[in-house]
């Protein structure tokens, strides 16, 4: 776990950012057209520089150094022919399950390992990476933040907190707010030109993006995964991917003789071992308890309360919205200087304060209060680390969910079970068919259970009817 880079309230934010905003009407560099602007091109590079840290630390990023080098490889390629050659693009893997791909402005593009999981050929990826390029050099972003500059861009990462915890500092990760921005439908469509345009240039069969919207259809359809962000203003991805299909027969038309590549086995091969779904080394719940294998601890959850894991910190959610737990790593290097931060950070009034022992630990719990919330707060002392727990509730709820509050904080325990410890994420594997068969007779032939063969036809890009030749390769999720 990480701390958050970001404590600062958004509005706060959002001033520390007004410098390096100015009103202007700036050429557009892919249309040629002028555009209202209140974010200088200067600005685009600094917001983008001070997005970055806050982006990794909510998500984390996916170390793999054969896919970076892949992904930085195509996208300086990408960069080189853009309408904003001059940048200086960044590239990173996000270590999220969900599909999603995003740019921010100033160069900065990524991917998370979900969608990486579900693109079956470079060609795929490469017509994303295009339409990801095309919405920073066509400053979609910066218009966006331009019609935005007065709203506030709060976020609390996994899930949709009130307004009245969204005045809780440590919930404010208003860093990433950026990436929640929706497009509209011209931005989406000329990014998708854009895609099929860069991707073209550099060699690719554009033809594949579009056939990725189908994908996206089937995710849609599916209830296990989530829409991608930057399709979500478009709810039909089968009629974009007509519209696509058409964009790139067009771009391929006028270099008539050229062969596109779409590199399928390539890309295969080198997602062979990815992590799928949520990776529990990072930390998981099980039978109403969150364990983390890396770290060694554990602490009992309440059941039926929602649980959120990202790298900056975990989020506990009462069903009905109305108290909220956050479990991360407190700044400073002993209790009290913590303590005193975490009451200077969060602006609280404090009611009472003492010194505890948790399971053997030095720990010191607060009560505390803002103008609307009170708040139950323990640090505690861990293998040369200093933990928080905040239990929030308006005033008048809170002696309701004190008890909840009081039962996860002082569990907080050291976590001995080998079993909890030695836990593995799912991964992809690659296997090759040693003859034709259908993709349901694959799945079988590899042990694959019934109730996840849905899951790995949409993997796949496949239904579990199709016919495929020996030699296919195919992904299926194992250890």
């Amino acid at each position: 776990m990480r701390t958050p880079l970001f404590h600062a309230r958004p509005l706060v934010y959002l001033l520390s950012l007004a410098r390096f905003c100015c009103v202007s009407c700036s050429r557009n560099p892919v249309t040629g057209k002028r555009d209202f602007m209140l974010l200088s091109k200067k600005g685009e590079v600094a917001l983008g520089q001070q997005s970055d840290p806050g982006i990794i630390a909510s998500y984390g990023l996916y170390e793999d150094d054969k896919l970076q080098r892949f992904i930085d490889s195509k996208g300086r390629q990408m960069a080189r022919i853009s309408h904003r050659p001059e940048l200086n693009y960044q590239f990173r893997i996000l270590d999220s399950p969900v599909v999603n791909a995003f740019a921010v402005p100033g160069g900065y593009v990524y991917f998370t390992r979900g969608i990486l999981a579900h693109f079956n050929n470079e060609a795929e990826f490469v017509g994303v990476l295009g339409h990801e390029i095309g919405h920073i050099t066509a400053r979609h972003s910066a218009k966006q933040y331009s019609k935005q500059i007065v709203a506030q861009l709060g976020l609390a990462v996994g899930m949709v907190f009130s307004p009245t915890f969204r005045e809780f500092g440590d919930l404010a990760q208003s860093g990433v707010g950026l990436l929640f921005l929706k497009f509209g439908r011209d931005a989406e469509s000329q990014s998708d030109q854009l895609g099929v345009d860069y991707s073209t240039k550099i060699g690719y069969d554009a033809c594949e993006m579009a056939n990725f919207f189908n994908t996206i259809h089937r995710i849609q359809e599916d209830a296990g995964v989530e829409i991608p962000t930057f399709l979500s203003t478009h709810p039909d991805p089968q009629d974009r991917n007509q519209r696509v299909e058409q964009m790139a027969r067009a771009a391929q038309r006028r270099q008539m003789g050229k062969k596109f590549k779409v590199n399928r086995e390539s890309y295969l091969n080198m997602i062979d071992g990815l992590v799928y779904g949520e990776d529990p080394r990072q930390g998981y719940v099980e039978n109403a308890v969150f364990y983390h294998p890396e770290l060694k601890f554990e602490f009992p959850v309440p059941r039926q309360w929602q649980t959120v894991n990202t790298p900056a910190q975990v989020q506990i959610a009462e069903a009905n919205g109305q108290a909220v737990m956050v479990f991360s790593l407190a700044p400073g290097k002993s209790l009290e200087a913590a303590a005193n931060q975490t009451v200077s950070d969060n602006q609280l009034r404090v009611v009472n304060r003492r010194q505890e022992r948790v399971n053997g630990f030095n720990a010191i719990s607060m009560l505390s209060e803002t103008e609307t919330l009170r708040v139950r707060s323990f640090l505690i002392q861990y293998n040369n680390r200093i933990y928080k727990f905040h239990g929030l509730a308006e005033k008048v709820n809170f002696n309701r969910f004190e008890a909840d509050f009081l039962r996860t904080m002082t569990n907080f325990a050291r976590l001995t079970d080998p079993a909890k410890i030695n836990v593995q994420p799912d991964r992809l594997r690659i296997k090759r068919l040693s003859k034709p068969m259908t993709l349901s007779q694959a799945l079988r032939q590899f042990k694959i259970p019934n109730d996840r063969h849905s899951e790995h036809a949409i993997l796949n890009s496949l239904r579990l009817q199709d016919q495929l030749e020996g030699g296919t390769l195919i992904k299926i999720i194992g250890k």
